[in-house]
């Protein structure tokens, strides 16, 4: 039976590219646009643009917090690009802070090279196995679009450089979320996406 997958709608987001790509993996997917949607066995949040604004939206929807919640009963929750930047506590785009459900502040990328970060990197698995990225060989390529990025931590799982070295994949309980955007990586991120949905269907 295909899990139930609730991909929430809070105005920022690549909502077509994401459910279709989840559909294709085998997930059931669902859209949330009012915290009385939410449901399924598994959550995702994407994100596009501006660090402030897609939290203030969040907020405004009433997301907050059903997302605390869900993390602390251990629902799987997969944030993507700046829906991954908003589990962070602070971002140095913004003065508003995160959801903190991941520690640490995501900083802006150095000066001294390209800004956004835009088009195919590698990512380096940092050594911490993760039931998503099984298979998905080091030095697999994903697509960044983004300006700021979280620096390496204990809850890294992979790691790409762009000036300096970012976290690109981080994963704390039951949360997992990437920098790039695994909709837009063709067979490497729906492979991941397939992790994913493998994993949440064997919960």
């Amino acid at each position: 039976m295909a899990p139930t997958v609730t991909v929430l709608d809070y105005g920022s987001g690549n909502l077509h590219s994401v459910t279709r790509a989840l559909a294709h993996v085998g997930a059931d997917v669902r859209v949330a646009e009012r915290p009385q949607e939410l449901g399924g066995q598994a959550w995702l949040i994407p994100g596009v643009g501006h660090f402030g604004q897609c939290v203030r939206a969040l907020r405004a929807a009433g997301f907050e917090a059903p997302i605390t919640d869900a993390v602390a009963a251990g629902t799987p929750v997969f944030g993507v690009c700046v829906g991954m930047q908003i589990l962070f506590g602070a971002s140095d785009e913004d003065d508003d802070p995160g959801l903190g459900v991941l520690p640490g502040t995501v900083r802006r990328l150095p000066v001294e090279v390209t800004v956004p970060h835009m088009g195919w990197n590698t990512v380096a698995w940092a050594g911490r196995q993760h039931a998503y990225t099984a298979g998905l060989p080091d030095g697999s390529y994903f697509y960044f679009v983004h300006s700021y990025a979280p620096d390496p931590g204990p809850d890294t799982v992979g790691a790409a450089d762009h000036g300096r070295t970012f976290a690109a994949a981080v994963a704390r309980g039951p949360v997992f979320a990437t920098q790039f955007h695994p909709e837009k990586s063709g067979d490497a991120g729906l492979a991941l996406y397939e992790g994913f949905v493998r994993e949440v269907r064997a919960a």
